[in-house]
């Protein structure tokens, strides 16, 4: 017979799983978001509610896990140059939701409340402070890139840590425990923690990487280092949460947004710990409060009302001085307006602080029994309102981005991208490319390719070439990406690849040479003569010597004159689609004219990158000084005859393997007026679009980079 609370733990994971499964499901036609249906489920499965389950020591063990992988993936996701750049409206609005809840917190406690002036600005650091309850919202919809989400997760960091300064400041001096000393150990450990996690954590992290390709320890490291930098926080005086997102942003380098390990991160996170958390949210809420007085339901209602409308002012500010649409203004309320963590913290802090004891001996707390429920009946209140607005607004800008993409040419509607595979060392570093190059939002189809000699009976041919496509399905789901497997028959390779580029109208080839082994002339002479010369495609032969998630920079030699060229826009978006998808820096080399109009590229689309003017080829090795062990190399080619040719081209192999072979190397071949025209119509149809129409390279650029965006 069942005894309530429950107690097998088998039976209690069971209904935490169905409860995960069936409440979005049952919510779904209320369109009531996700997050709140399981803490409503945690609320009614609670001790508060029907009794059916305890809030026990595992309910608080993965819901701490699942607030810190909150934090962690907002870190991870978050894009390093975006933040660099809006780092002052990031610290701007941190301190705007700091201040005018602590200001409103502050007068309200004083004035609406009765209570001293410790509790109240106590009380308005918990106002003061969020949590990114509403982030999985976000990334749900894929505007995790968007301004908004970018200062607010900025802003996060600002404000928890100025909340938890002043916790750690009315509890010293409540306790007498402020002094010189104070200070100087908090800035000290503070300082030495965020070293440690900013400077080792990517160091250790890389030779990890570099050293172990198995995906299961990889997660398992990954998760080791985010509760290490989580505990390392609280050593340090800080909260773990901020622990956590620190380790997101040290890691956000090593983990690309289009990895396999990301798509873990992300699945384990959103399928296991996350709703842990929130069902765990749930169970603290107390329906009982509202009858145990007047003095508890009127705190309840004022903490409701100055958080939300506190933060509210802070958000509407925020949006109209920066000029950002009413939506993105939504995402900053919403995004901000939760409180979950940091609140629970100084609640519980504040209220095991004794001041003292009343005339019938009953303990005076910093924050009494009242400010403990009303915090409860604060955490619903605002997660509901945080989440469907943060709902809102994240449909709203995902569909205005859709919106705004401008209408292409049938012609240039999906990209094509083909894989051929010849050795299984490479085959994932080759469908890790293919995957990085290709935009997230752009219709992409990718094709993993082996050809077997059509002369050849031999069986272990075929189970080997069998072998290479099962490989590389499997390396493409681990991504989240569908790759269509073809094997052929052919008389040989080039002409196979040749044929399949015909048949399947592909407009990008990524080939790949084995781990540090040598550019041949011969097989480069191949290459150009057999499928480069022939084909209409951006072609990337690609030589893998580490992995492209443990790569630091790119840097990338353009030769004069390249932006002549009919192929200059498609594999300069390829390009900033692998820096980018790749949070990693690039370092231009290229005439002064070049880096001009990439400079304009760059203001509008945004990556890490620096340029430096370069046009003398007879002087390519001087490159050789700036490239470094993690380093890739990447060098755009031409055919003879071709306005971007230099005779310098023919010796870049031999350079390759003397001076760069440490290093990954990328040789990338443009597409080129008259390339493989008679062969498919591919081409014709990319020239008619960036030629026929009389429409000019900065249009086309434009038009590719907002369809790649």
């Amino acid at each position: 017979m069942l005894q309530f609370p429950l107690t097998d733990p088998v039976l209690i994971f069971s209904v935490l799983l169905f409860i995960i499964l069936l409440a979005p499901i049952l919510l779904y036609r209320l369109k009531i978001p996700d997050l709140i249906g399981l803490i409503i489920a945690g609320a009614i499965i609670g001790p508060n509610g029907l009794g059916i389950m305890a809030r026990d020591s595992s309910i608080e063990l993965f819901g701490k896990v699942g607030l810190l992988y909150i934090m962690f993936v907002a870190g991870l996701e978050i894009d390093l140059a975006d933040l660099k750049k809006n780092y002052s409206k990031g610290m701007y609005f941190g301190l705007l939701t700091f201040f005018i809840p602590m200001i409103m917190g502050t007068l309200a406690g004083i004035y609406l409340l009765n209570f001293s002036w410790p509790t109240s600005v106590l009380l308005a650091s918990m106002f003061a402070s969020h949590t990114l309850m509403t982030y999985p919202i976000v990334s749900k919809y894929g505007v995790t890139k968007n301004r908004a989400v970018n200062i607010s997760i900025g802003g996060t960091v600002v404000t928890c840590l100025l909340a938890l300064l002043v916790l750690a400041v009315i509890v010293g001096m409540s306790t007498g425990d402020i002094n010189g000393q104070f200070w100087v150990k908090l800035t000290v450990s503070t300082l030495v923690f965020i070293a440690v996690v900013v400077i080792i954590f990517p160091i250790v992290g890389r030779w990890f990487f570099k050293r172990y390709e198995d995906h299961i320890a990889q997660y398992i490291f990954v998760l080791a280092l985010v509760f290490l930098a989580s505990f390392l926080a609280k050593v340090a005086g800080l909260e773990d949460v901020i622990g956590a997102f620190l380790a997101g942003l040290a890691l956000n380098r090593l983990i690309p947004n289009t990895s396999a390990l990301m798509n873990r991160v992300e699945f384990v996170g959103n399928a296991i710990f996350i709703p842990f958390f929130l069902i765990g949210v749930g169970m603290l809420v107390d329906y009982r409060v509202f009858a145990t007085g007047w003095d508890s339901l009127w705190v309840a209602v004022v903490m409701c009302v100055i958080a939300t409308v506190s933060k509210y002012v802070a958000a509407w500010v925020t949006e109209k001085s920066l000029h950002y649409t009413r939506d993105e203004g939504r995402l900053l309320f919403g995004l901000s307006n939760a409180q979950a963590a940091a609140t629970l913290a100084a609640v519980m802090v504040g209220y095991q602080v004794i001041l003292g004891t009343s005339p019938t001996g009953e303990p005076i707390r910093l924050l009494d029994e009242s400010v403990l429920n009303g915090t409860i009946i604060m955490i619903l209140v605002t997660c509901t309102i945080a989440s469907f607005v943060t709902q809102k607004g994240a449909q709203n800008v995902a569909l205005a981005e859709m919106a705004g993409e401008e209408l292409v040419d049938k012609s240039d509607t999906e990209d094509r991208i083909l894989i051929p595979l010849s050795n299984l060392e490479t085959v994932e570093e080759l469908i890790s490319l293919g995957v990085t190059v290709k935009s997230k939002k752009c219709k992409t189809t990718m094709m993993a390719l082996s050809i077997i000699k059509s002369d050849s009976n031999d069986m272990a041919a075929e189970k080997r070439s069998q072998t290479l496509l099962n490989k590389a399905a499997k390396t493409a789901a681990a991504t989240d990406e569908m790759i269509h497997t073809l094997m052929r028959y052919d008389i040989n390779v080039v002409n196979g690849i040749k044929n399949v580029v015909k048949e399947h109208k592909i407009t990008d080839i990524v080939l790949g040479l084995r781990k540090a082994s040598d550019i041949s002339n011969t097989f480069l002479g191949d290459l150009v003569e057999g499928i480069v010369a022939k084909c209409a495609t951006t072609t990337f032969v690609y030589r893998p010597v580490q992995p492209l998630a443990t790569l630091k920079r790119y840097i990338m030699l353009i030769p004069e004159n390249a932006e002549l060229e009919v192929g200059f826009p498609y594999w300069l978006v390829r390009v900033w689609n692998v820096v980018r998808n790749t949070n990693s820096k690039i370092v231009f080399y290229g005439s002064a004219a070049l880096l001009s109009l990439l400079k304009d590229v760059k203001a509008k689309h945004n990556i890490s990158a620096e340029f430096v003017e370069f046009t003398d080829w007879d002087d390519f090795l001087i490159v050789s000084r700036d490239v470094k062990p993690d380093d890739a190399l990447l060098v755009v080619m031409s055919r003879r005859n071709f306005p971007s040719y230099s005779r310098q081209m023919a010796l870049i192999p031999a350079y390759m393997n003397k001076y760069f072979q440490m290093n990954n190397c990328v040789l990338i071949y443009p597409v080129q007026m008259g390339i493989g025209e008679e062969e498919t119509g591919t081409f014709r149809s990319i020239s008619t679009v960036h030629h026929g129409e009389g429409e000019d390279l900065a249009s086309v650029l434009r038009r590719l980079f907002r369809r790649n965006k």
